[in-house]
């Protein structure tokens, strides 16, 4: 689209619960278009296992394609455990994707929204709201589908390079720079394991480099087994955190059930020209079809997706639409809202419905 205020979203539903949850956020993002002046155009097409089962790809040529030309992606869920490739390792466009597109900062907020069960004492009064940045290219995931395994052993390589690492740690710092802008602490911790890996070694004193470019923020360095010990003590500790690819993965999810569990959780993997935005979550093939699946993650997904195209493209509107959608989450939660996984009867359509109506 050619209007600066008119964006056209790349859908790619996916499989299990992802194509419902999907369908709210578009339908919220179909409330926003009526109420303000963004304008979108959706162009769906087919990603995941069961494009695998029918054609023998996780994504068609034309899927690719259909990404490289538009402003933004949004994934559903993808991949089903009982679909896997010859080697065993399950359908992941989710993945293929960030190294198609060089999507090297995975952004994994945790916010916990008022009226959220937290496991965390005390997080109800001092709030959680913290953001782990997963590097998305490299690190141990860079060795996927080229391990090599034998009779006797299996090895993966894990990578790092100084041009990646210098990228996202720009990339980290402005975040922690738009987050102190905004009123929150704004500081950055190095999350790693330089006291017994080289690599890693390697990593923080990248981060070393770029933190000097960077006065104005505060800075840390943790190793990742004492993050971990920490963010279940004291999560209001931490602001924004940067790490490897494997350490993201398993500190993201940690962080997510800090603030609910994964169905809370938003994402995105973003490049230097691409981005996709998806939940935390996976397809749930066990509550697919049942209106159990909660649409939160997925709703807050396209929030983060409405601040990127925002910055990117200078349209303050989008910004206020990311905004009052996270408002909206808010004031529903707050209200008594709760989903199936808390113990509740709010299924899908009622949270979709409460969102609208809150819009």
């Amino acid at each position: 689209m050619s209007a600066n205020n008119a964006f056209h979203i790349a859908v790619l539903a996916g499989d299990g619960i992802g194509p419902e949850v999907m369908a709210p956020a578009l339908e919220v993002l179909r409330k926003i278009e009526a109420k303000s002046d963004l304008r979108f155009r959706f162009t769906e097409a087919p990603a995941g296992a069961n494009n695998y089962l029918a054609t023998g790809k996780s994504m068609p040529d034309s899927t690719i394609k259909l990404c490289e030309e538009a402003d933004a992606i949004l994934l559903g869920a993808c991949g089903l455990p009982s679909v896997r490739y010859p080697d065993n390792t399950e359908i992941a466009p989710q993945i293929e994707l960030r190294f198609i597109f060089d999507l090297y900062a995975g952004v994994r907020p945790a916010r916990l929204i008022p009226g959220v069960p937290s496991p965390i004492v005390g997080a109800d009064q001092r709030g959680i709201d913290l953001v782990v940045i997963r590097e998305s290219t490299e690190g141990l995931f860079a060795s996927m589908g080229k391990g090599i395994v034998t009779h006797e052993d299996a090895r993966e390589t894990l990578v790092i390079t100084r041009r990646t690492s210098e990228r996202l740690f720009e990339f980290s710092f402005r975040l922690a720079e738009r987050r102190k802008a905004r009123g929150k602490q704004g500081s950055l911790a190095c999350v790693d394991k330089a006291n017994v890996f080289k690599a890693f070694a390697f990593f923080r004193g990248i981060f070393d480099e770029i933190a000097k470019n960077h006065p104005e923020v505060k800075t840390d360095r943790l190793y990742v087994d004492a993050c971990a010990a920490m963010l279940v003590k004291r999560p209001w500790d931490f602001d924004v955190m940067v790490m490897e690819n494997m350490f993201g993965d398993i500190v993201s999810d940690i962080t997510a059930s800090l603030i609910g569990g994964l169905g809370m959780a938003p994402s995105a993997d973003i490049g230097d020209k691409y981005a996709v935005f998806q939940p935390c979550h996976g397809t749930a093939p066990d509550i697919m079809g049942q209106g159990k699946a909660n649409p939160t993650g997925m709703i807050l997904s396209a929030a983060m997706m409405l601040d990127w195209l925002a910055d990117k493209h200078g349209v303050e509107s989008a910004t206020e639409a990311g905004e009052q959608i996270e408002r909206a989450v808010d004031q529903v939660y707050a209200g008594g809202l709760k989903p199936m996984e808390f113990g509740g009867s709010n299924g899908t359509a009622d949270i979709t419905k409460a969102v609208i109506a809150a819009l």
